[in-house]
C-alpha cells in the first residue's frame, strides 16, 4: 500500500511569502547525501533562483500542513519540464512526493521530462516506480554531475 500523506496536507500554489521557506526546504533536501551537488548554493541564492525562474514561467506548488511546508515542485508547463521536486527530509517516504508528482502530471497532461543526478538512487527509484521512463544520460547544466533523463507520457502509470 502506498504511503499516505499526513491528514490535512494540501497542495496549493506557492505565494510570495512562501519563497524563504521553499528555498530553505530545497537547501535542506538537496543537502542530503547523493541528492545535490558537492557544493550547494546558499539558501539566499536558491531563493533568488526561484524568483528568477518564476519570472521565466516556473509554477511553484507547495505541499503544506497549515503554515508548514512539507515539499514543493516547480514546473515549466511551456517547456513540458518538471524542474524541481523536493520533500522536506523529515517527510520523505510519506506520500508527499507522489502527491506533488501527481500534481505535475495533472498540470502537464501531455507529458513532461525531468532529470535527476545519477547518484540520487532514491529519486531514480521513485520516478521509475511512478511510471517515468529513463530516456538517457547527460550532465547537469550547472554542476556537470552525471544525470539520468526521464519522461512521463500519458498512458503510463
Amino acid at each position: 500500500m502506498p504511503p499516505v500523506p499526513p491528514p490535512h496536507c494540501r497542495l496549493r500554489p506557492a505565494e510570495a511569502g512562501d519563497l524563504d521557506a521553499v528555498a530553505a526546504l530545497w537547501h535542506a533536501s538537496a543537502s542530503l547525501p547523493g541528492v545535490g551537488p558537492a557544493t550547494l548554493l546558499p539558501v539566499a541564492a536558491m531563493r533568488e533562483r526561484l524568483e528568477r525562474q518564476q519570472e521565466r514561467g516556473w509554477r511553484l506548488t507547495v505541499a503544506a500542513v497549515g503554515p508548514d511546508l512539507l515539499g514543493f515542485s516547480a514546473i515549466d508547463p511551456a517547456e513540458g519540464v518538471l524542474a524541481e521536486l523536493f520533500v522536506r527530509p523529515a517527510s520523505l517516504r510519506g506520500g508527499i512526493g507522489r502527491r506533488l508528482l501527481d500534481g505535475a502530471k495533472a498540470a502537464m497532461p501531455g507529458g513532461f521530462t525531468l532529470f535527476t543526478r545519477e547518484a540520487n538512487a532514491g529519486a531514480r527509484r521513485f520516478y521509475e516506480r511512478e511510471g517515468l521512463a529513463a530516456t538517457g544520460r547527460g550532465t547537469h547544466p550547472r554542476s556537470g554531475d552525471p544525470v539520468i533523463h526521464y519522461a512521463w507520457r500519458p498512458g503510463r502509470t
